[in-house]
């Protein structure tokens, strides 16, 4: 790969400046949705894809929005924002059918084949390089974070509050039902949960994303119903979605959420631990902490002008994410 992409090629030989290119070039033609699909044995570099991304081009307004482990759907359900990239093995043709199908609807399609799950090593030095191309391209500089620091700020003033009161401060709480409490800054007091987040997803616009921040155990049953929330929101709506768990989502897509393009709503949701451990030394325990981080989020996101609602799960988080579920099918069918 370094031989393919490195100094002793040209520009327009080079893969890595190539897919750069082409991810700058899509994005200003209005495709910055990057939707992956990779074969299931590297699967785990798409974590490190969205990062790379993420917190590099998302930056002055500009960027790509990488999404991840989005449920398949039908063509139709995808917007005209759509860049789909396929990272697959050599005779791994599980995705064909949809790639095809995708590719005759007229969604762009990448598709980069690897021989062996070793060549994933190649794969760090091809995207890396094209992200710096494409920040090139976008007019960002890659190797920086600004907007970072403005949710680690906020997290350290909460938690210095937390020390001196034993208090943190919350949202409002604006709505509660079946088991989930909403809580808003913005806009007139809702009658139920149903209406104040119907009335945060009916700003959505063809071109927005649907970003769920999750400060929730990152397990299989708690994955399982959000991932059925993304793809209700996405046939629904038809906007790209993306998950994110919190606290590790803002070192990965933080930067692109508070400093990328301001097409996202945000839904940030949160319950209670299961137990309290404390941090030797610190004053306040790993709860607290996460706590902290979620407000010093939200304040960020909304002192950047970002539309973001926070829900709490009362009760045991697996089966109120169910009641959030039926609660947003019926909700949506407003939309």
């Amino acid at each position: 790969m370094v031989e393919r992409c490195g100094n002793t090629v040209s520009a327009h030989e080079s893969s890595a400046v190539r897919l750069g290119a082409a991810l700058a070039g899509f994005a200003r033609a209005g495709r910055d949705k990057v939707t992956f699909l990779l074969s299931e044995k590297i699967r785990a570099l798409g974590p490190w894809l969205e990062q790379l991304l993420a917190e590099s081009l998302g930056k002055d307004g500009k960027g790509v929005v990488p999404v991840l482990d989005e449920p398949p759907g039908n063509p139709a359900v995808y917007g005209p924002d759509r860049l789909f990239v396929a990272l697959t093995l050599e005779g791994d043709r599980s995705h064909d059918a949809a790639l095809d199908a995708l590719a005759g609807a007229g969604h762009p399609v990448i598709r980069l084949e690897l021989k062996d799950p070793l060549d994933v090593a190649g794969e760090f030095f091809r995207w890396e390089l094209a992200t710096a191309t494409a920040g090139a391209i976008l007019g960002v500089n890659p190797f920086d974070e600004p907007d970072v620091a403005r949710a680690k700020e906020n997290t350290a003033r909460l938690l210095a509050q937390w020390t001196r009161t034993r208090r943190l401060p919350q949202w409002p709480a604006v709505a509660e039902e079946d088991g989930i409490v909403l809580m808003a800054k913005a806009g007139p007091k809702p009658a139920s949960v149903a209406e104040g987040v119907t009335t945060h997803l009916a700003q959505a616009e063809p071109a927005d994303y649907v970003a769920i921040q999750a400060y929730l155990e990152p397990s299989a049953e708690i994955r399982r119903p959000l991932q059925a929330v993304r793809a209700l929101l996405r046939d629904r709506l038809r906007t790209a979605t993306t998950l994110g768990f919190g606290p590790r989502y803002l070192h990965s897509t933080g930067q692109l959420h508070k400093g990328g393009p301001p097409s996202g709503l945000f839904i940030q949701i949160t319950g209670a631990d299961k137990e309290e451990l404390a941090i030797p030394g610190s004053g306040y325990d790993f709860s607290t902490l996460k706590t902290a981080q979620a407000l010093g989020d939200l304040e960020a996101l909304r002192e950047g002008g970002r539309r973001v609602i926070r829900l709490h799960l009362l009760g045991k988080p697996a089966q109120t994410l169910q009641q959030l579920l039926h609660l947003l099918r019926a909700a949506t069918r407003k939309l």
